[in-house]
């Protein structure tokens, strides 16, 4: 009896289980890990089911939320397609059964449950508050990146100013490596917003049930609105309900009733129902044998469930093999964050007379490119501009470093340059395109601009964004970064 009560305490669930199964399985890129790099084989063009930030060294496939978001602003309109009929099909299969199964962020939220400490328990304002994860679906994955991507501005808003799973797995464990201690240099007012939002909600869950899955999660809300609909999950026969409420006595989520948009598929409920009236949706086979089946019956259901058992084994070490022996020489997607490929710009080139008639695409100079945002009517900007001059004079051959003016004031840059940099290797710019319509800011929102100055950024000779600096930089961090990419 002592022995069944330990091993009923601490042995795994089996839907405990099916959440590390697929936590590995979606970070099979061990190797990542130990190299602290980000894997960029073909797998990435698949969205992960649950929250999976793209960024973790582990990650194998991409996030289906950041995918969306991204998506809006992609040139072809086919890669929105693509990415909504996965959502979609994720959607109809599943709905929410994904939150409680197949997310590895909800395994964090479960396990830091388990911490003991006095919980808070569902209320009706926990109900309440359940509904904010939908106006945070509506506005940072539909509107805003809508708006931004209709500009041709990529802006993944979830991604950027919310998801603690990207903090932790895209953040924390790329800088927790020695390998990527330049990136320190990004850790700027975003960052630390981002921290304390994440250790805010991981402290949260101790004492509130999947707090993020609950409240903010906008996947999970967009799964919930499938939940009726879906193929697999929690199922109630009103002919044989009564209404007892054991069911949601039993959950600790804010269901009204099992299978609705908050249950998450746990499965909880349906040992409790005293009449059986909940059980499981899908095709019987993939259940489990219960008493009153035929022999035949149980026998076809556990050799079914035994080949999936080995087909799920093969699946893992098959992913974690591929990723390990995979070149990843493939380019990443276009983004603003370090390890992203530079959206590509064509920048009219100016000197002291105005502009030269030449333009310029870093993220396809050849060389390593370092781009400065400035304005002549930024004090901290006119002071670090010699750091840029002086990289531009030392590495003429084998770096491009090109000053960005800012949209507003620009006239006021020829003049600047005629008297303070008329024979310099520095290349000056404006955010003027060939189309005079263009100068409105859209190079520096693109490249993830925060309305301050000055920014800068360098590339490589692939134009993938290497390093990122917010504020004021000095010519020591400009020269030890080139040093570094040159080497």
């Amino acid at each position: 009896m002592v022995m069944k009560k330990f091993i009923q305490k601490w042995l795994p669930s089996k839907r405990k289980i099916m959440q590390l199964y697929f936590a590995l399985l979606f970070n099979a890129n061990l190797k990542g890990f130990v190299t602290g790099n980000i894997f960029k084989g073909q797998s990435k063009i698949l969205c992960a089911p649950g929250i999976n930030c793209y960024s973790c060294p582990g990650a194998v496939a991409a996030c289906p939320l950041g995918s969306l978001q991204g998506a809006f602003s992609a040139k072809n309109r086919s890669t929105l397609f693509y990415v909504a009929g996965i959502l979609l099909l994720y959607s109809i299969l599943f709905g929410r059964m994904i939150c409680g199964w197949l997310c590895p962020f909800g395994l964090i939220q479960e396990l830091a449950y388990k911490i003991k400490t006095p919980k808070l328990k569902k209320s009706p304002v926990t109900r309440i508050l359940s509904y904010f994860k939908y106006a945070i679906l509506v506005f940072f994955v539909f509107i805003v990146p809508i708006t931004y991507g209709l500009r041709g501005v990529p802006l993944p808003a979830f991604c950027k100013y919310i998801c603690p799973a990207g903090t932790i797995e895209g953040g924390l464990l790329l800088l927790s490596h020695k390998t990527n201690e330049g990136l320190l240099s990004i850790l700027g007012p975003l960052f630390t917003w981002k921290f304390l939002l994440m250790v805010s909600i991981i402290v949260g869950c101790v004492f509130i049930f999947r707090l993020f899955c609950r409240f903010i999660c906008p996947l999970g809300a967009l799964y919930g609105l499938f939940n009726k609909i879906s193929i697999f999950g929690i199922q109630v026969d009103n002919s044989k309900c009564t209404h007892c409420g054991l069911c949601q006595a039993k959950c600790k989520v804010d269901i009204r009733n099992p299978g609705d948009q908050e249950c998450i598929s746990c499965g909880e409920c349906v040992g409790v129902c005293p009449t059986k009236a909940i059980s499981w949706k899908g095709p019987k086979i993939f259940l489990a044998p219960n008493e009153t089946d035929k022999p035949k019956q149980k026998t076809a259901k556990k050799v079914t469930r035994s080949i999936s058992a080995v087909l799920l084994a093969a699946m893992l070490i098959g992913t974690i093999g591929y990723s390990w022996f995979a070149s990843g020489e493939q380019l990443p997607p276009e983004g603003n964050q370090i390890g992203d490929l530079c959206p590509g710009y064509e920048l009219e080139l100016i000197d002291g007379n105005g502009p030269t008639g030449q333009y310029l695409n870093p993220s396809q100079s050849g060389k390593i490119t370092v781009i400065n945002f400035w304005g002549t009517w930024c004090g901290p900007c006119v002071k670090e501009l010699p750091y840029f001059q002086q990289i531009a004079e030392e590495y003429a051959d084998s770096v491009t470093v090109v000053a960005i003016h800012s949209a507003g004031l620009s006239d006021t840059a020829p003049a600047y340059i005629a008297d303070n940099y008329p024979d310099s290797k520095l290349l000056f710019s404006w955010e003027k395109g060939a189309n005079p319509s263009d100068m409105d800011g859209q190079y520096y929102l693109t490249l993830g601009g925060l309305s301050a100055y000055p920014y800068t950024l360098i590339l490589d000779e692939t134009g993938v964004i290497r390093y990122i600096f917010f504020s004021s930089v000095h010519y020591e961090d400009l020269k030890n970064a080139v040093d570094e990419l040159l080497a």
